[in-house]
This record gives structure tokens, C-alpha cells and sequence, in this order.
């Protein structure tokens, strides 16, 4: 686990003046235009139609304080975000939460969603969540490591599960149990 984010971030990052803070409701705009550049032109979600700022509020709104929601600003531009969202509404899940990051396509691979991510593990853990999973999309090859890296650990692939871009793609599952050596 690394002890000082801002000392690791300036070591893998160019930016010297992002902070990550805790999303409010102004910053729904900003969220709804990255993940609808990836709803329209990426793979990292399965949506297939635009979201609204309507929408957006009410995602927003169903996260608490166990499923909180960051931005990541530079130069006081919201340039990334992510979350922990609930995996289900059923009370024996309520120490498992799915990981989301989506960085802005020019601000993507310079260390931003690293930092995220970074941060909302050592979040989860303050928080006292005890699993968190993702699914990344096929020829996300950098989640992947992004991921490994952070000790997460390959769970297994669901294959063709998803059609986007007129073709079926695997989404591969990935799982970090916190609180032990996992």
C-alpha cells in the first residue's frame, strides 16, 4: 500500500496541482460528459445510450457514505472520476462494492486513474468494505494491469456477454478481498 499518494502521484504523473475530493452535485456535469464519451466511443461501459444530467443526479444520489464518489480536478476542471457503487441491494452484500474510474479521453494515461484508483481502494478499506470487484471489457488491457497492480486478482471472464460496436465482447471479473493477504 503506498503510505503518501501525492509523493507516488508525482512520481507517475506530470500534473503537479490535481486533487482528488469528494463529488458534490455541481460536479454532475463534468461526470455525465466523461462517462457519455465512453457510452458513445469506448467499451469501458456497456450503456449504450447517452445518460442525462436527470440521470446522473439520480446515480448520484443512490450512493452513501460506504459509496462515495471522487473527482480528481486539475487546473479546477473536473478531469476524472470514480466511485464505489453497491453490488446489491440484498443486506448480505453490504461489504461488497463494484469499482468504476473514467478518466477524460485528453487526460488519459498520465497517472490519473491510477491515483483514483489508488485512492478509492485505501477508501474502501478506511470504509470498512470487505470485497470490491470490477468488470472490465474486453481489450481493456490497462485496467487489467491497473488492477493487478493494486492487488487485485483475475476471478474468471464471461465470454460474449456483451454486444457494443456490433460485436460480442468478454468482460473479464477481477476481485480484491480487503483485509487479509489476498
Amino acid at each position: 500500500m503506498v503510505e503518501n499518494l501525492e509523493e507516488a502521484f508525482m512520481n507517475i504523473n506530470p500534473y503537479n496541482d490535481v486533487f482528488i475530493r469528494e463529488a458534490g452535485l455541481s460536479d454532475i456535469p463534468a461526470i455525465t460528459d466523461i462517462y457519455n464519451d465512453e457510452v458513445l466511443n469506448g467499451v469501458a461501459t456497456f450503456d449504450t445510450e447517452i445518460k442525462s444530467i436527470d440521470d446522473r443526479i439520480e446515480w448520484f444520489n443512490n450512493h452513501d457514505y460506504k459509496h462515495p464518489i471522487y473527482v480528481a480536478c486539475y487546473q479546477n476542471e473536473v478531469v476524472a472520476w470514480a466511485s464505489l457503487s453497491k453490488w446489491s441491494d440484498r443486506s448480505a452484500y453490504d461489504g461488497t462494492a463494484e469499482v468504476s474510474v473514467y478518466v477524460h479521453k485528453d487526460h488519459r494515461a498520465k497517472g490519473l486513474g491510477s491515483l483514483l484508483f489508488t485512492h478509492l481502494v485505501q477508501t474502501a478499506e478506511t470504509l470498512g468494505l470487505h470485497y470490491l470487484l470490477s468488470r472490465i471489457t474486453q481489450g481493456n488491457d490497462t485496467s487489467i494491469r491497473l488492477h493487478l497492480r493494486n492487488g487485485f486478482t483475475i476471478v474468471g471472464v464471461m465470454h460474449e456477454v456483451g454486444h457494443k460496436f456490433g460485436s460480442f465482447l468478454d468482460v473479464t471479473i477481477m476481485e480484491k478481498i480487503l483485509g487479509s493477504n489476498k
